[in-house]
């Protein structure tokens, strides 16, 4: 596969940023209690699903799950259309950072990212996806702490990136093994590890 075109791999980026800075948590608190909670000033001030679930009920934290879900796969996919391969790395990735440190809150109260990320792994390592959650919940169920949990199941993706490219096995509908995945997935790791270590997240039970 030749490599992207600069212009196309920069509009994948920037078309995954824009999709993952989309504050999925913050409509749904707007239209679940018509505009009087803010989830960056309730239960954990994280404007994510976890929190969602707590401050809004179930319904309303799987509907912000299922979006940033999709809203790192979607992130992705576009990627791929616009730039390839390649394109499918930048535009997970840079979801992942549009979610972390959005455009419209001065790069400021996005969330952790967990989730999103789930979507940018379900699209660009799809072979991997099931071991990815498998891991997280084993380690989350043993350490009881989100920040465990990210920081073993992320150094793993990174893991297994390296070892699928290096082996060239079938990824599914992903695209082809390169270095761009296991580079991706730890860009992606250490956003998310920034965002948990700033908020104290090693405090937080899951």
């Amino acid at each position: 596969m030749r490599p992207a075109r600069p212009l196309a791999s920069a509009l994948a980026a920037t078309a995954g940023y824009l999709l993952g800075s989309f504050p999925a948590a913050t409509l749904a608190a707007r239209l679940a209690t018509g505009g009087t909670t803010d989830l960056r000033t309730v239960g954990s001030g994280n404007p994510g699903a976890a929190n969602a679930m707590t401050a809004l009920g179930r319904r309303w934290g799987t509907a912000v799950l299922v979006a940033d879900i999709g809203k790192g796969a979607a992130a992705s996919w576009l990627g791929q259309a616009l730039a390839g391969g390649t394109g499918a790395h930048l535009g997970g990735t840079a979801a992942v950072v549009g979610h972390c440190f959005p455009l419209w809150t001065r790069f400021k109260g996005g969330g952790k990212g967990a989730a999103t990320s789930c979507g940018h792994c379900l699209a660009t390592f799809p072979a991997y996806f099931p071991v990815d959650l498998a891991v997280a919940l084993v380690v989350a169920r043993w350490k009881r702490r989100a920040l465990p949990a990210t920081a073993v199941a992320s150094a793993v993706w990174v893991g297994a990136g390296v070892l699928w490219w290096r082996k060239g096995w079938p990824n599914a509908w992903g695209p082809r093994p390169t270095p761009a995945l296991p580079l991706a997935a730890a860009a992606s790791s250490a956003v998310i590890f920034s965002r948990f270590w700033a908020a104290r997240g090693w405090q937080e039970r899951v």
